[in-house]
């Protein structure tokens, strides 16, 4: 599949997908929507991926929504429009990162406010420029989020905090993003690359089956109950002893060396 408006790309078991509109700040289009998910799916399905990387070109990640696009000049969309609009492109790419069961990465390396906000939300981890600023701007427009940031924003930061910055539509810079635990790093923007590319190699070169049932475990785990907790993590414990993976890892520290993991 050629893409219009991202880039995607694979090396030594790491896609990478760069929105590419940085005349626009890599705001949303429907047609960046659809090759971004298909791009979710392609990297979901590809057994030769181990990790998946979203970042921006230019000075933006993702400034949300193309207020600009043609779209915006036509009248209002009927409610079944705007219902089945969401449905394909919003929050079907929200429901294609939950299906992904890989480790994904958001390598933010300038602002993500609105919709953009909401899909670096989506991101397993984030990673910031020191030039990242996050917002989440729909009260500005008289709108609540549309992208799932209800959902997914207080699950990273808590309740009072998400609730502050949805209902104010404030802007926050890397550091305070970092302080409330909103990213895990923030690095000199020339350093934002390297350092996606390390967390991110360290990744492939991981254990592969014990990396996605621990990734499905930590988001499942998070609806259910204690006990019914444990048996999901006693199911992922047997999968993974039948790996070679499990006998790698013992057999590399007996040996006092790095293990080489198979993904198998």
């Amino acid at each position: 599949m050629e893409f219009q408006d991202i880039i995607y790309t694979k090396e030594e078991g790491i896609a990478t997908i760069t929105l590419n509109r940085p005349q626009a700040l890599n705001a949303l289009t429907p047609t960046m929507e659809r090759e971004w998910m298909a791009a979710i799916e392609d990297a979901r399905d590809d057994d030769e991926v181990r990790v998946l990387v979203v970042t921006g070109a230019g000075r933006a990640f993702c400034a949300g929504k193309d207020m600009r696009d043609e779209g915006m000049e036509r009248e209002a969309p009927s409610l079944f429009e705007m219902t089945k609009f969401m449905r394909e492109n919003i929050h079907g790419m929200a429901l294609a990162i939950a299906n992904l069961d890989k480790p994904y990465i958001g390598s933010i390396n300038g602002p993500a406010v609105g919709g953009g906000m909401d899909f670096a939300s989506m991101c397993d981890i984030r990673i910031a420029s020191e030039r990242a600023k996050f917002g989440m701007a729909y009260g500005r427009f008289g709108l609540p989020p549309a992208g799932g940031g209800c959902y997914f924003l207080p699950r990273i930061v808590g309740i009072a905090r998400a609730c502050e910055l949805i209902w104010t539509s404030r802007i926050i810079d890397a550091e305070e993003a970092l302080r409330i635990g909103y990213v895990s790093q923030v690095v000199p923007h020339d350093e934002l690359e390297a350092a996606t590319k390390e967390l991110a190699t360290r990744l492939a070169k991981g254990a592969a089956v014990a990396i996605r049932l621990a990734k499905r475990l930590i988001y499942h785990c998070l609806d259910l109950d204690l006990a019914r907790a444990l048996e999901d993590h006693q199911r992922a414990l047997f999968i993974a002893y039948c790996t070679e993976d499990a006998k790698e890892g013992p057999r590399a520290f007996i040996e006092k060396r790095e293990p080489i993991f198979k993904g198998r």
